[in-house]
């Protein structure tokens, strides 16, 4: 896909490993590119001047003064690096004249990161590193759990669910889904019962109105006691407190987190000397039975290059009129 004129794009928030990946692939599609490590913010929309289309990544939300000074620049087109449109106000974005689209990547990324989650979680892989790392050797209290006795639920049947449950099936455990797409893999049933019938429960819906705290106390005190959570997909799916209470009063056997309520300014930073205000990450941390990563299981080669390349297409098919949102 090119043009007769180069369209130009700016890209915000790009790491080196994305910068170098848009400036490999900006010849090939034939458009000019501004790249910049900094998110966009009110300060830096200069930067989008004379350009219609940015790309932004998930790590930092865009406010809506920072939509408002976009708008005045002239962007007509946002496309977010990542499947989630949780950091945009999509709504507001449109009665501003802009449109927003994602991307889709390799859902491998994610759905090889959640197995090893899971398999770390029934596993109790927290604590046996964290005992191997003082050199006590010792045996774990709790025996591990076999995945082919086990019954998984899967939350959300897109793409990176199904390619869950595709990993799942190699190990003979039962699978229940819940979700709302043609063609659910699994045995389709509703979220009552899949909580109450699930050992592990693991979570790949969308963030939005419907499904912010989808697993709330009432939902997490419906899961059969000693059942594990694992959440690869936004963190406010989940009512944190409710989960910590779980945990701490044994209902629940452990969980397995790559994102938390209240990330933004902690994932992704050097927080070693500064404090961190969110108590329950911290009191989770704490945990032998919570295993807490920062947002990495996107995090891969191939995910990058699909994420880059996407998101240029993105902004060549809104230029052309071929609107992707």
């Amino acid at each position: 896909m090119t043009y007769s004129e180069p369209v130009g794009i700016t890209a915000y928030g790009c790491g080196r490993d994305e910068a170098a990946r848009f400036r490999e692939l900006a010849p090939r599609f034939g458009v000019t590119l501004t790249i910049t490590e900094s998110a966009v913010s009110e300060d830096d929309v200069y930067l989008a001047s004379g350009n219609r289309c940015i790309s932004v990544g998930h790590k930092t939300r865009i406010t809506p003064a920072g939509l408002r000074a976009l708008s005045r620049v002239g962007v007509s087109y946002i496309s977010t690096r990542s499947i989630g449109y949780d950091h945009i106000d999509v709504d507001y974005a449109a009665r501003l004249g802009i449109s927003v689209g994602n991307v889709c990547y390799s859902p491998d990324s994610v759905a090889d990161y959640t197995v090893m989650m899971l398999l770390m979680a029934v596993r109790h892989a927290k604590s046996t590193v964290r005992r191997t790392d003082v050199h006590d050797y010792r045996l774990h209290d709790v025996r591990g759990r076999e995945l082919r006795e086990l019954t998984i639920g899967v939350v959300g049947t897109g793409r990176i669910g199904t390619a869950v449950t595709e990993r799942l099936s190699a190990f003979g455990c039962r699978i229940l889904a819940h979700g709302n797409r043609a063609g659910d893999p699994g045995d389709v049933v509703s979220l009552d019962d899949l909580l109450r019938s699930s050992d592990v429960v693991t979570l790949h819906a969308p963030l939005n109105a419907e499904t912010h705290h989808l697993l709330d106390r009432a939902r997490i005190r419906q899961m059969k006691p000693g059942a594990f959570v694992v959440n690869t997909g936004r963190g406010a799916l989940i009512d944190t407190a409710a989960l910590v209470a779980a945990l701490e009063d044994g209902h629940l056997g452990g969980v397995a987190l790559d994102v938390v309520e209240g990330e933004e300014g902690v994932f992704y930073v050097d927080r070693r000397n500064a404090p961190i205000e969110s108590k329950s990450l911290l009191r989770l941390q704490e945990m032998q039975n919570a295993f807490i990563s920062p947002h990495i299981a996107y995090y891969t080669d191939r995910a990058l290059s699909d994420t880059v390349e996407n998101s240029i297409i993105n902004c060549l098919e809104f230029e052309s009129g071929n609107q992707h949102v």
